[in-house]
């Protein structure tokens, strides 16, 4: 195992872990977390898989042992995607990695994955939880005259409250200090900071009403899984499975018997699948 810090296009340093060993050969599969969550989620995945898989994982920017740049504009998606390509970069100079992410750290993976990373430098893409902005943007506005069509977009409307929370200016860092949101979000907070908390707002902010107001869904060529927990709050099985579709041209759907924060209460439920779709893809 070994630890890098990596620089990004606008000067931060990230915080990367490669649980690999020099000269590892074996298939590389980058870890993006979601909010308010940093790296150290993934560890009972790599319990899990590291004797079969190189893992690597890193803070996203903001969160963790990462640096969090100075204003909104540092957290717009396309600077998380930039990111990203640099921590693959880093890891992988020569050879395609493998990439799975959780809420939003797999929302800032589909940016990647529909172009703002070239397609040969990624071989597959699992998604949990963690839907493009851009495809629910589009999907919220296909016309869908049916009962259980309008009543699946209203159930998700519900679920997505807390983005409007997120908006407001004071409120939810207020929240989060009170402890208030910890015990509404729920997951298992063990490792989450005060920083996680507060600085993972503005990856809300930045992006995501500007980009479901104008979306521009685009082709994605990676082979796509999405894992969909079936108890999962905040994102609705409609959603997940219905969204990607018309752009994803290679899509596996997989259910499991979690809730959102899936990924670490019950890894044994994700690695296996995660390690098959990566498998039968290579």
């Amino acid at each position: 195992m070994s630890s890098l810090r990596v620089p990004t296009t606008d000067g931060l340093q990230l915080a990367v872990t490669d649980f690999g060993s020099p000269g590892d050969t074996r298939p590389t599969l980058v870890c993006v977390h979601g909010y308010p969550d940093n790296s150290s989620v993934w560890l009972p995945l790599v319990r899990l898989l590291g004797s079969e898989l190189r893992i690597v994982t890193y803070d996203v920017r903001g969160h963790g042992s990462s640096q969090a740049p100075a204003s909104r504009a540092g957290y717009l998606i396309e600077q998380l995607s930039a990111d990203l390509q640099a921590v693959i970069d880093a890891v992988s100079p020569t050879e395609p990695v493998h990439l799975l992410g959780h809420d939003w750290g797999s929302t800032q993976t589909w940016e990647a994955v529909a172009g703002n990373v070239p397609t040969e430098r990624i071989a597959t893409f699992t998604s949990v939880s963690g839907p493009s902005l851009d495809q629910t943007g589009a999907w919220l506005r296909t016309p869908d005259r049916s009962a259980s069509g309008l009543l699946r977009r209203l159930k998700q409307g519900a679920e997505s409250s807390y983005i409007g929370l997120f908006q407001i200016p004071l409120l939810p860092e207020l929240a989060w200090r009170s402890g208030v949101l910890d015990r509404i979000v729920g997951g298992s907070p063990v490792d989450r900071t005060r920083s996680d908390r507060i600085n993972g707002l503005e990856l809300y902010r930045a992006n995501a009403l500007s980009k479901m107001a104008r979306p521009q869904p685009r082709p994605v060529t990676v082979p796509v899984q999405v894992i969909v927990p079936r108890h999962d709050a905040y994102v609705s099985r409609a959603l997940a499975t219905e969204a990607p579709r018309p752009y994803v041209a290679d899509l596996t759907v997989r259910d499991v018997d979690g809730s959102h924060w899936v990924v670490a209460e019950q890894p044994e439920l994700v690695a296996p699948l995660v390690r098959d779709f990566m498998l039968s893809r290579a």
